[in-house]
């Protein structure tokens, strides 16, 4: 028997809803995430379906557990990050490391919680494979400046990427995220770890006022 018209339109927008409503919780529930988390990071799955206005039972027809989500909250951060580090083309190494450390920043002030998550010793294995790109990026740039002589030779170049990864973490979860300078301050950390002193970070900046901006600059300034 043909169905009519309208009742085939009813039937198809009745199946449609459930799937759109379900991915918008789902997006809410990741925002609820990140939001509570950024304030508790040992905040509970109660806690979480509270911030996303759903019940447990509700949250958890989208995540199996509290790991499930985390996970995903890592999956989406570091996608975002190693995007942003296959976009860097910099020929000049200490350039290209104060550039992706500054658009990493950026990016990690409105997810320093998926950041922190990704970097932190209770994720790293599941997160070596995730940030892999933007690993081998932060790898690639470090033998380019040892080869040219623009960054330390002192350390051999795994060693000296894998000190500059854990500095990012430790910018990461220390640096508050909202201060103006922080930026600057990330970017400047990065650069001490690669080997120039203070005043080579100073005049590198200073001569491309725009890897940081002129504001943070100004912040970071006020801040001294």
């Amino acid at each position: 028997m043909q169905v009519p018209y309208t009742e085939a339109v009813t039937t198809t927008a009745s199946l449609r809803r459930p799937r759109k409503d379900a991915a918008a919780n789902r997006a809410g529930i990741l925002r609820a995430a990140a939001t509570t988390l950024a304030t508790d990071p040992s905040a509970s799955i109660d806690q979480i379906a509270r911030a996303a206005g759903l019940s447990r039972r509700a949250l958890y027809g989208h995540f199996d557990d509290r790991h499930a989500l985390l996970a995903e909250l890592i999956s989406a951060g570091s996608q975002r990050f190693n995007a942003i580090a296959a976009s860097v083309d910099e020929p000049d190494a200490r350039l290209a490391l104060a550039r992706l450390t500054a658009t990493l920043w950026t990016e990690a002030a409105h997810v320093q919680v998926a950041a922190a998550l990704a970097l932190s010793e209770a994720h790293v294995e599941e997160t070596a494979a995730a940030l892999a790109p933007l690993r081998r990026t932060v790898a690639a740039i470090v033998r380019s400046g040892q080869e040219a002589g623009t960054l330390r030779t002192d350390i051999a170049a795994p060693t000296l990427a894998r000190l500059i990864e854990e500095a990012a973490r430790l910018a990461v979860s220390r640096i508050d995220a909202a201060s103006p300078a922080a930026t600057d301050l990330a970017v400047r950390t990065v650069l001490s770890i690669a080997g120039l002193s203070w005043r080579e970070a100073e005049d590198l900046l200073a001569a491309h006022s725009d890897v940081i901006g002129d504001i943070a600059r100004d912040a970071a300034r006020s801040a001294r």
